[in-house]
């Protein structure tokens, strides 16, 4: 069956991948890293942290072959007053491949071995294929949970002041200025290094918020997890890349 060109934009159901990354949610009045206007936490210039110790600490924390973890995502689209939820489980391994499982509110999976993206979605038996880098670019996606020093490489970090419960919060800018995607705060946890809550903010007034929990690290997980064999019937839809 040939392949059709299906644009990103004007479905919303498909924001569920431009986390965005996941991604994966809380309700605004408990949101962490908003912005320094917004954040009614601790000044970072009143502890012993710096950026670069705060780096390191996360970047061992990931360093493993691989984790899983459960999500929780909120995306909203600004121009249409929208906001939808979702849940499921993540997988990623080291380095750039990452696999979503959306549970609710519909099954949908989300998987790239770094080069190929694919998005299936069983109910509708179809099938949306693309270029990883291209739809991942700039943080999109989170995918600088598949590689944690991709962090410095591919954004200017700064520390914004802690959040209430005295957790550090990290303001990422892309080093390469896109409307996709124009900032992204980062929540830390202070007991255990990982990364809790991301806020994703692009040029059209969207934000995307994920909440990650229930952390396995140090899994061994099988390659199998990150390629996807396209079913038999299935409606294959080719995505926009421009």
């Amino acid at each position: 069956m040939p392949s059709k060109k299906y644009n990103l934009k004007i479905t919303f159901k498909l924001t569920l991948i431009l986390f965005v990354v996941a991604v994966w949610f809380v309700p605004s009045s408990t949101v962490i890293g908003q912005g320094p206007s917004q954040s009614k936490g601790k000044s970072v210039k009143n502890t012993k942290l710096t950026l670069d110790k705060l780096l390191k600490r996360i970047e061992g924390r990931y360093a493993g072959p691989g984790f899983s973890a459960t999500f929780e995502q909120q995306s909203t689209i600004s121009a249409m007053e929208i906001t939808d939820s979702a849940s499921g489980k993540l997988y990623v391994k080291r380095p750039g491949k990452m696999r979503w499982e959306y549970v609710l509110p519909e099954t949908q999976i989300i998987i790239s071995d770094s080069s190929d993206l694919w998005i299936y979605r069983p109910d509708d038996n179809q099938v949306l294929v693309g270029k990883a880098p291209s739809f991942f670019a700039n943080g999109k996606g989170a995918t600088f949970l598949s590689d944690i020093t991709n962090v410095r490489k591919t954004f200017m970090v700064t520390l914004e002041p802690l959040d209430k419960h005295g957790n550090p919060v990290l303001k990422l800018i892309p080093r390469k200025k896109s409307a996709e995607v124009t900032e992204v705060y980062i929540t830390i946890s202070k007991h255990a290094d990982t990364i809790d809550q991301i806020l994703t903010k692009n040029g059209y007034g969207d934000e995307t918020r994920i909440q990650i929990n229930k952390y396995q690290f140090n899994q061994k997980l099988a390659e199998k997890l990150f390629v996807f064999e396209i079913p038999d019937g299935a409606d294959v839809l080719q995505l926009d890349q421009q």
